[in-house]
């Protein structure tokens, strides 16, 4: 409490009502795969697919990164996160001519930087470094980097050749998302570059060739601690989906065998399950019928899992890179499809009987008996009616557990988990009391009236929608003396109109009517 010590008049500013939980992004997808250029096993936020373009290079034939990130962003998905594997070990370096060293105009002869590209394959060979002079009374030895691509400055750097914070090689290293740079002496002092040199990156690899390409299962699956495949994905925590669509392109070229896809997918979902906060879309092998797609996924895989969603078949689209059209698999279609509903109505709603934009047709058009022997297994089926399009006709996760059935109903308790935990932060550390518990009480009750009114959740009440329960019961006094408060939610969610039955009945006319 503050303290008066002389008279006057005095202003405070206190707390007043329950702190607002704002809802969690629940749109926001990561995709896995082969690309022309871009950093490698690096995740990179993309926000629409001419950013792609820019730093991914468009598509690359025999490949379904670029079409499944053009597929997300057509169905209407927002954000991204790409992650490219499979890259060129070869990366751009400075030209033969550029790697000469830079003479101050001295006697003395000044170490060579050498520079290297960040990203593998060509897309380092457009990358130039120039140096520029800085303002009067700056100290001689300090100087600007700038990093261009395509002849536009990109980045802009004060260095200096002297040993510090300012270090040339430290700033760049640290700093520039485009380029490493290496020193090397060949004796004399440190001095600074002349003003005006420029030096010209090139030697890149050209885009992987396929053919001689490898991929194994670990490449797509990586490794969180070096930040690599899907699994430094852990570090990224607004991600909602994943999708790894070039895994089928190492299946077809036999890198990569069914028990490799089946690896991979279940390390797919082991991810999904570990972060708790986002479900993997799970493409099927090419080239199955109804019978053989669901014995793959009922007897050789058997995925039970609350996290993961499976699509089939696959969809016809154009393909640029070839000008003819292409089977690709659906996750990155599907993604954008959860997306879109997710704006239009809802994560609530059933990401379903929903139109796939950009497909042309489908690998195998399947009927009402072939569908009923897939849908009980959580295979969501793809489909096309007359006069409706090709549509999204299934919204089942891979759970056995009927409790945990239906997609959206996990992507529900996703949101709200998530957003419950970022808005409830402030509790920590607070004095554990009534006070706390009526205060957490009203911030998550208001936060669920909203959801309920939205429609998120079942009830004609709020009470009949939702209970949220702290008080002396769930916090007895051993959980208060171990520094623990425990706040029980219920939630009832709305669950989808999977099967619609109408009953038509025969009755004679007139007397029914007269009553």
């Amino acid at each position: 409490m503050p303290q008066y010590l002389s008279p006057g008049v005095y202003v405070e500013e206190l707390e007043a009502g329950s702190r607002p939980i704002e809802g969690v992004a629940t749109s926001v997808a990561a995709f896995v795969g082969l690309a022309k250029t871009g950093p490698a096993n690096t995740p990179t936020l993309v926000t629409n697919w001419t950013q792609f373009v820019q730093t991914f290079g468009d598509f690359l034939e025999d490949t379904y990164l670029a079409h499944a990130v053009y597929g997300y962003f057509n169905n209407g998905g927002g954000s991204a996160y790409i992650v490219r594997v499979g890259a060129s070990e070869e990366k751009a370096t400075v030209s033969p001519a550029a790697r000469a060293e830079l003479n101050s105009g001295g006697d003395k002869a000044l170490p060579a930087y050498r520079f290297t590209a960040r990203e593998a394959g060509e897309g380092g060979n457009n990358i130039s470094v120039d140096v520029e002079g800085m303002p009067e009374g700056t100290p001689d030895d300090v100087f600007k980097l700038v990093v261009k691509r395509n002849g536009n400055p990109e980045e802009s750097f004060e260095v200096s050749t002297k040993r510090g914070a300012k270090n040339i090689v430290t700033v760049v290293n640290q700093s520039s998302k485009l380029v490493q740079l290496e020193e090397i002496v060949k004796g004399g002092a440190l001095e600074k570059p002349n003003v005006g040199s420029s030096v010209h990156l090139g030697g890149g690899a050209a885009p992987s060739a396929l053919p001689a390409l490898r991929i194994s299962p670990q490449d797509y699956v990586g490794d969180a601690s070096e930040r690599t495949g899907f699994a430094g994905l852990e570090a990224v925590e607004e991600i909602t989906m994943l999708s790894v669509p070039d895994l089928m392109t190492a299946y077809q070229r036999g890198m990569i065998d069914l028990e490799g896809v089946q690896a991979v997918q279940l390390a797919m979902i082991s991810h999904c399950e570990l972060m708790g906060d986002r479900m993997a879309i799970i493409d099927t092998p090419p080239g199955l019928n109804a019978q053989q797609i669901k014995e793959w996924r009922v007897d050789k895989v058997g995925y039970d899992s609350k996290q993961a969603a499976m699509y089939w078949p696959w969809i016809k689209v154009f393909d640029p890179a070839t000008g003819q059209n292409q089977f690709v698999p659906p996750s990155g279609h599907m993604a954008g499809v959860w997306a879109r509903s997710d704006a239009t109505r809802g994560v609530h709603k059933a990401p379903a009987n929903e139109v796939v934009r950009g497909a042309i047709t489908l690998e195998l058009n399947i009927t009402k008996s072939e569908h009923d022997l897939l849908n009980p297994h959580g295979i969501n089926a793809i489909r096309a009616f007359p006069g409706r399009g090709i549509r999204v006709w299934g919204a089942r996760t891979l759970s056995s557990d009927p409790a945990w059935r239906y997609i959206n109903v996990r992507r529900l308790f996703n949101f709200l988990e998530e957003s419950i935990l970022n808005g409830t932060q402030w509790v920590v550390f607070e004095p554990n009391d009534f006070d706390l518990w009526q205060r957490i009480r009203r911030t998550i009750s208001g936060f669920l009236v909203r959801q309920w009114r939205d429609g998120a959740l079942f009830g004609q009440t709020a009470d009949e929608a939702f209970y949220v329960k702290c008080d002396s019961e769930t916090n007895p006094a051993e959980n208060i003396d171990a520094g623990q408060v425990t706040c029980e939610i219920g939630i009832a969610p709305v669950k989808p109109a999977e099967f619609v039955v109408f009953r038509l009945a025969q009755y004679s006319g007139g007397a029914a009517l007269a009553e």
